[in-house]
C-alpha cells in the first residue's frame, strides 16, 4: 500500500481508489474505505498505512452534544451551590464544624430570716448524653448503651426512655445520671473516649437544710422540666433539658432564683470532640433569697408537734406561726413531711411510688392546700361582726341553758346544762355554743346576722378565698351560702344551718393559712395583709401589701381581744396562764362527718399587750371526746412554743 497524503484523497479519491481496485493493489478494508469515501470522502483520512474513522457522524455529533450538555449542568450547578447558596452551606459547615454548649446559671441561695442556709448547690458529677453524637446503627448503640449502664450501675431501660423522652432535642446535652459517686465518675471520664455521645460534666445540685424536713414544703424542689412544662416556657429562655422549681418556692421565686444562661461556642472534629473554645457568655447566678422563716423555731414547732402527735398515735397536723405586724411567715409546718434531698439527684421510681401511694399524703402541703371545718376558732370573726353591725354590744348577754331548741331540733350547748349568762367576753373565752346560735341566726325576738352578713364578714378576714401567700397551690377554702346549697344539694336553707355556720360547723371550710392570716388581723387589731415566706430577694426587703379593716370593725376587734385574753386566764386556754409572756388564745373542737373523732384547733397571740408572733395549730383526727379537744390536744403545743419564744427571742 502506498501512503498518502489527506489533501490529496479528498480532492480525487474516487477516481484513484477505482484505479487500483482494477489493478488488485487493494485489499478489502480498502474497498470498504472506497465505498465510505463515495458517500463522505471528509471522514477519509490516512495515517501512516491506516486509512479512515470507523465512528459514524451521528454519533459524534451525539456524544459532543452530551459533552456539551453535561458540562454545562456541572457549571450551572457550581453556579448554583457557590453563588446562590454558598451562604447555607458555609452556615451548615460551621454548625457542624462549630457546637453551642449551654451553660447552666447557678440558682439562688436560699437562708432564713439570721442567714442560716436552707437551699444551696454542691459540685457533683454530672453523665450526660447528646443524642445526635450517639452511633446510628442500632446494635452499634445498643452496645454503647450496655457499657454505660455497667460503668455507671444505671438500668438499661432509663437510657432507652430517656432516648425516647429527648429525641426531639438530638443536639442537646441529656442528663443521665445527676449525681455520680468518685468511682464511677472516674471509670466513665477514663471510657467516654469510646462511648460516642457520652460525657462527664461538673455540674450543680440543690442541697436542702435536712434538720427540719418539714422545711420541704417551704422550700420545695427542682427537677427536670417535663414535655407540658416545656411548652409553656419554651418562649421564656427554657431548653428542654433544664431543671425547674417543682414546688414551694423553688417554683414560686422560680423566676429570681434561676439566673441566667451562659453560652460557649466551640469547635469540634468529625468525632464531635471539643478542639477549642471560640466565645463563652458566662451565666448569671439566680438571686439570693431571705426567707421570713426562723429556722431554730421551725425546729422547735415541728419538734413540740411531732412530740404530740406520737403521743396521740396521729401522723397529719399542721402549724403556722406568724409575725401579725407585717405578714411574714415565721414558721410553717405540715406532717407527714418528706426531704427534698430525695429529688434534687433525681428520685429513683420506688421511693417517689412509696411517697404518693402513703395514705397520709407526706408530698401534701396541708398548711395551704388543706381544707377543714374550723370548729369554734371561726367565732371570733362572728363575734366581730356582731359588734361592728351593732346588733350587740359588749355588754349584751344572752341565758346558756345547755342549747336551742328550734321546733323537732335541738342544737346543744358543749356543756350539759350551760354556761349561764354569757355576754361575748365569756362566750369566746368558754366557746359557749349557745351565745353563737343566737348572734348568727337569731332566736325568738332577737334578729341575729344571718348567713349572708356571716359570710360578708368573714370574707372581709380572708375566709372563703386564697390569701395569695408566696407559695403555690393554695386552696381557696368554702363559705356556703343559700344558692349555693339549693343549687348543690336541692334543699332551701334552714336556721339550724346558720346555727351550724356560727359555730364554725356545717359546710364551711377553712385551709391553716386562712385562719394563721385571719388571726394576725385579730391580733394587730384590724391590718389584714398579704402573707409571705419571702422576707428579701437580693437583701432588697419584700414589702406585703395590707388592708386596712373599717373602724367599727376595728373598735370590734379590740372587744374580740379580750374575750380571747380571757380564755387564757379563765376559759378553755387557761393552760398558757402560767407563761412567763401573757397571751389570747381560741380553742376548737370541729367534727367530722362520718366519724366520731374531731380535729383539734387552737388560735392565739403573744405578748397580749403588744403581739409579736400568732400561733395556729391543727391536729387532725385527733381523737374521741375530751382528748380530740383543742383545749387538750392543741394547746399543750402552743404552749412550748410560746415559752420557748419568750426563752429564745
Amino acid at each position: 500500500m502506498w501512503p498518502f497524503n489527506k489533501q490529496k484523497i479528498n480532492s480525487g479519491s474516487r477516481v484513484f481508489i477505482e484505479h487500483e481496485i482494477k489493478l488488485g493493489h487493494l485489499s478489502r478494508r480498502d474497498r470498504s474505505l472506497e465505498e465510505t469515501a463515495s458517500t463522505d470522502p471528509a471522514a477519509v483520512e490516512f495515517s501512516g498505512q491506516s486509512l479512515g474513522l470507523t465512528i459514524p457522524a451521528s454519533r459524534l455529533r451525539l456524544g459532543l452534544f452530551l459533552l456539551f450538555f453535561f458540562l454545562v449542568f456541572f457549571i450551572g450547578r457550581a453556579v448554583y451551590l457557590q453563588i446562590f447558596q454558598g451562604a447555607n452551606y458555609r452556615v451548615m459547615a460551621e454548625e457542624n464544624r462549630f457546637q453551642i454548649q449551654y451553660l447552666p446559671a447557678e440558682r439562688g441561695v436560699v437562708t432564713d430570716v439570721n442567714g442560716q442556709i436552707l437551699s444551696e448547690n454542691v459540685s457533683v458529677f454530672t453523665l450526660t448524653m447528646t443524642i445526635a453524637d450517639l452511633p446510628e446503627k442500632t446494635a452499634d448503640r445498643d452496645l454503647v448503651f450496655d457499657r454505660v449502664a455497667d460503668l455507671t450501675g444505671l438500668q438499661r431501660a432509663d437510657l432507652d426512655l430517656l432516648l425516647q423522652e429527648y429525641i426531639e432535642v438530638p443536639e442537646e446535652e441529656v442528663i443521665v445520671e445527676k449525681d455520680l459517686d468518685y468511682e464511677h465518675a472516674l471509670l466513665a471520664m477514663i471510657e467516654t473516649k469510646n462511648l460516642p455521645g457520652f460525657a462527664v460534666r461538673t455540674a450543680n445540685k440543690r442541697r436542702y437544710a435536712s434538720s427540719s424536713t418539714s422545711l420541704s414544703h417551704v422550700l420545695g424542689y427542682v427537677s427536670k422540666i417535663n414535655a407540658d412544662e416545656f411548652e409553656e416556657l419554651k418562649n421564656s429562655g427554657y431548653r428542654r433539658t433544664d431543671e425547674i422549681g417543682k414546688a414551694g418556692v423553688e417554683v414560686s421565686w422560680e423566676t429570681a432564683l434561676r439566673g441566667k444562661t451562659g453560652r460557649r461556642l466551640v469547635e469540634v472534629d468529625a468525632s464531635g470532640n471539643e478542639t477549642a473554645i471560640f466565645s463563652e457568655e458566662l451565666p448569671v447566678q439566680g438571686s439570693a433569697i431571705t426567707l421570713s422563716i426562723d429556722y431554730d423555731l421551725q425546729i422547735a414547732a415541728e419538734q413540740f408537734l411531732a412530740e404530740k402527735l406520737k403521743e396521740l398515735g396521729k401522723k397529719r397536723a399542721s402549724l403556722i406561726i406568724t409575725n401579725p405586724n407585717n405578714g411574714e411567715i415565721l414558721a410553717m409546718v405540715s406532717l407527714p413531711t418528706y426531704d427534698s434531698n430525695l429529688f434534687a439527684g433525681g428520685i429513683d421510681r420506688e421511693t417517689y411510688k412509696t411517697l404518693i401511694e402513703d395514705p397520709n399524703q407526706p408530698l401534701f402541703p396541708r398548711a395551704v392546700s388543706g381544707e377543714f371545718p374550723s370548729g369554734s376558732t371561726f367565732k371570733p370573726y362572728v363575734a366581730a361582726a356582731a359588734l361592728a353591725e351593732g346588733i350587740i354590744s359588749p355588754s349584751t348577754s344572752f341565758l346558756s341553758t345547755g342549747g336551742l331548741a328550734i321546733g323537732q331540733w335541738f342544737f346543744p350547748d358543749w356543756k350539759a346544762g350551760g354556761h349561764g349568762v354569757t355576754d361575748v367576753r365569756k362566750a369566746l373565752a368558754d366557746s359557749v355554743n349557745t351565745f353563737f346560735y343566737i348572734i348568727g341566726g337569731g332566736y325568738e325576738t332577737f334578729t341575729g346576722l344571718g348567713v349572708e352578713k356571716i359570710t360578708s364578714y368573714a370574707s372581709l378576714f380572708g375566709f372563703g378565698q386564697k390569701t395569695g401567700i408566696d407559695l403555690p397551690n393554695e386552696a381557696n377554702g368554702f363559705l356556703p351560702s343559700k344558692e349555693w346549697k339549693e343549687e348543690a344539694k336541692g334543699e332551701r336553707w334552714y336556721v339550724g344551718d346558720t346555727y351550724h355556720l356560727a359555730i364554725g360547723q356545717g359546710d364551711l371550710l377553712v385551709t391553716p393559712i386562712q385562719m394563721a392570716n385571719a388571726l394576725s388581723t385579730i391580733a394587730n387589731g384590724g391590718t389584714k395583709f398579704l402573707p409571705r415566706v419571702v422576707h428579701a430577694v437580693d437583701e432588697q426587703e419584700v414589702i406585703s401589701s395590707s388592708t386596712e379593716l373599717s373602724d367599727p370593725l376595728k373598735e370590734a376587734i379590740k372587744i374580740v381581744q379580750q374575750g380571747m385574753r380571757q380564755s387564757v386566764t379563765s376559759g378553755s386556754s387557761r393552760r398558757l396562764n402560767s407563761l412567763p409572756i401573757t397571751s389570747a388564745g381560741k380553742t376548737g373542737t370541729a367534727q367530722i362527718g362520718g366519724t366520731e373523732e374531731t380535729h383539734a384547733w387552737f388560735t392565739g397571740f403573744a405578748p397580749y399587750e403588744n403581739p409579736e408572733i400568732t400561733v395556729t395549730i391543727l391536729i387532725e383526727e385527733s381523737g374521741v371526746g375530751p382528748l380530740g379537744e383543742g383545749s387538750t390536744s392543741a394547746v399543750p403545743v402552743a404552749e412550748k412554743i410560746f415559752k420557748w419564744w419568750s426563752e429564745n427571742r
